[in-house]
């Protein structure tokens, strides 16, 4: 009992938060046709794509059912890692142009 309730709780908050990333990402796809071009289209791009990463990071979840909880622990940290990393490099990066 214990086990499926957890393997439902587990689906129920992916499900949620699947809701909560395609929201996100239709927002934003309005808004970067809304204003393409220019420093605000590129902060668009950055968070579409981080939001992409970090989906990924999420979803990576499901895969331990087939591989190892470590290494699926290590793949989630990657992506997590290379999303923040993303945003860093893309926002300093738009910072510093003129």
């Amino acid at each position: 009992m214990g086990e499926v309730f957890l393997t439902n709780a587990k689906f129920i908050i992916l499900f949620l938060t699947l809701v909560i990333y395609i929201l996100i990402l239709i927002a934003f796809n309005k808004a970067r046709s809304k204003y393409s071009g220019g420093k605000i289209g590129d902060v668009i791009n950055l968070i579409l794509i981080t939001v992409i990463l970090l989906f990924v990071a999420d979803y990576v979840r499901l895969l331990d059912q087939f591989i190892n909880e470590n290494i699926v622990f290590t793949i989630q940290t990657l992506f997590k890692a290379i999303a923040l990393s993303f945003l860093a490099y893309g926002g300093v990066r738009i910072a510093g142009k003129n």
